[in-house]
């Protein structure tokens, strides 16, 4: 049972992978909540939906491998700038021509790629918990990454991102994964939630996706940030150790957007605390909403800080 139904839905089909989107509300002006890593599908957002859909538009989409979206075997397909032409084809076929994008985690990436290369469709840009390379993960995940593709005799801890551990014990290491994003006491909801949209993928399919070309590298980052031009929000838990505040506070001093940090929250506070979450986000939704376009002094006014 779904607290809100959506008004519509359909696919878009890029090189012959479908893509399934839906649309709630009829409000002003559209906020569109991009796709997170293919972990977890676009019920990941069942927590905003209902709330802003009874304010504004909204728009959300299953990115490609998993939920209702194709699931392409190459590693390629599954590169940022794909994810970013989706969310590009997703406002053409809802007859979208900008919208307010909200993104959690890896979403950040596909949403810094939006809001450098198509400013005019962007009218805004608010990011929970960013996972981008702007400042480091811890050191024992960072080994991780390294190997991830190498068997390894033992697999503990971070260990389990391992390419050989998913295959072996997919489950393990969704409890594993999900009790580390939602880290804070009483969050057995979230973490079922979560362990159920994440099986409805497979390890072969997250590992393609997550061998998936990401942005390049800390100077790739930097310079999408500098050509960002509309406001930018970051809302990142103190307590995350998925993806270290660092990284938030850096986004936003690279983009010129306003930082919030949450204490006692982890890596999905829009999920554990959904009513901080939501507040903040409409009030930077409206604003953003009544920001002139690009072209029309935002750029110099984010500068001045009248726009946070």
């Amino acid at each position: 049972m779904r607290a809100l139904a959506p008004d519509d839905a359909g696919f878009i089909e890029r090189d012959g992978v479908p893509v399934y989107w839906e649309r709630f509300g009829d409000g002003d002006p559209t906020v569109l909540f991009l796709p997170t890593w293919s972990i977890v599908h676009s019920r990941c957002w069942k927590a905003q939906v209902p709330y802003f859909a009874r304010h504004f538009r909204v728009l959300v989409f299953d990115g490609r491998g998993n939920g209702r979206s194709g699931r392409p075997a190459d590693n390629d397909a599954y590169a940022e700038a794909e994810f970013a032409a989706d969310a590009l084809a997703v406002m053409d076929a809802t007859d979208t021509e900008r919208a307010v994008l909200v993104s959690w985690s890896r979403g950040a990436q596909r949403a810094l790629l939006l809001a450098a290369d198509h400013a005019e469709r962007v009218l805004g840009a608010a990011f929970i918990g960013p996972a981008v390379p702007l400042a480091p993960v811890v050191p024992e995940r960072a080994r991780a990454f390294e190997r991830f593709t190498e068997p390894q005799e033992s697999y503990e801890g971070w260990g389990k991102w391992n390419a050989h551990y998913w295959r072996d014990d997919y489950r393990g290491f969704l409890e594993f994964f999900f009790a580390h994003v939602y880290c804070e006491p009483h969050s057995t909801k979230q973490i079922e939630d979560a362990i159920g949209w994440g099986l409805e993928t497979d390890p072969d399919t997250l590992v393609a996706v997550t061998l998936g070309p990401w942005l390049g590298g800390r100077d790739e980052t930097l310079d999408l940030c500098d050509r960002i031009a509309c406001p930018v929000l970051v809302v990142h838990g103190e307590d995350d150790v998925v993806r270290p505040p660092e990284i938030g506070r850096a986004l936003a001093e690279a983009t010129g957007g306003r930082y919030v940090p949450l204490p006692g929250c982890g890596h999905g506070p829009q999920c554990r605390k959904p009513v901080l979450v939501n507040v903040l986000l409409r009030e930077f939704v409206e604003r953003a909403g009544r920001s002139p376009p690009v072209g029309a002094g935002l750029a110099s006014q984010a500068q001045e800080g009248e726009i946070t």
